[in-house]
């Protein structure tokens, strides 16, 4: 589904055409073994159902750009072994598919730069591709870039919508649409594939680019393997 001209989502992830450019975010590759370190016992799936859920993603858009909008991983601590083996194999497939991987540094990477420079790739702030910035949100950035950029691409805070039908609740991971002061601001939902995320009608957001009416933002629902464009947040 197209969400503005030539960009479309693509189940998790937005697809640039033009620049054959697909963006994701906020994979938190290690999620699970935080879990079970906090006595929260559940199945080590999370690398296997995320390798296939890009796997399938990639084979149906043709793509020479991958980039991930930051907290490529979970831990802000050390890295295990099996983490750093994921991480490697994640970017592995990657380049399966792409002839380069950009990773924007979020506030979860702060040891993700050795396991990067193992495959030559540069952690960035952001990423500037003609008037489109591509940043993780944990932050607004104030330089020239920022300014004349006309879209603003980020991540950073899992963006979901709750749907309450009298006792029936349910979350679903959603895009977001909307304005931050005179710039398009798209907003990546997560691919971290063991939870949904924020629910934005309900609970208290984090980044500073959505302190701010979201009344007016657009939501695209990710749902059942299709997109829904579920319209204006005020209407929800």
């Amino acid at each position: 589904m197209e969400i503005i001209n030539g960009m479309e989502v693509k189940d998790l992830g937005l697809y640039l055409v033009k620049r054959k450019t697909l963006v994701i975010a906020d994979i938190h590759l290690g999620y699970e073994g935080s879990l079970n370190s906090r006595g929260i016992l559940i199945p080590r799936m999370q690398y296997k159902d995320t390798s296939d859920r890009l796997e399938k993603l990639l084979k149906t858009i043709n793509v020479e750009t991958i980039i991930i909008t930051g907290d490529f991983k979970h831990e802000f601590g050390g890295i295990s072994e099996t983490e750093w083996r994921n991480i490697l194999k994640i970017i592995d497939l990657l380049f399966k598919y792409a002839k380069r991987v950009i990773i924007i540094k979020g506030n979860h990477d702060v040891n993700l730069g050795p396991i990067a420079r193992k495959r030559n790739i540069e952690l960035l702030e952001y990423y500037k591709i003609d008037d489109i910035l591509i940043c993780h949100g944990d932050e607004i950035l104030s330089n020239d870039d920022m300014r004349i950029a006309h879209t603003v691409i980020m991540g950073h805070e899992h963006p979901a919508i709750g749907l309450k039908d009298k006792a029936k609740y349910e979350i679903y991971k959603c895009f977001l649409k909307g304005k931050w002061k005179n710039k398009i601001l798209i907003v990546i939902p997560s691919f971290n594939v063991l939870t949904t995320g924020t629910d934005v009608l309900r609970q208290k957001l984090l980044s500073p680019f959505l302190k701010q009416d979201l009344s007016n933002f657009k939501a695209y629902i990710v749902g059942n393997n299709e997109i829904y464009n579920f319209g204006k947040l005020k209407n929800l």
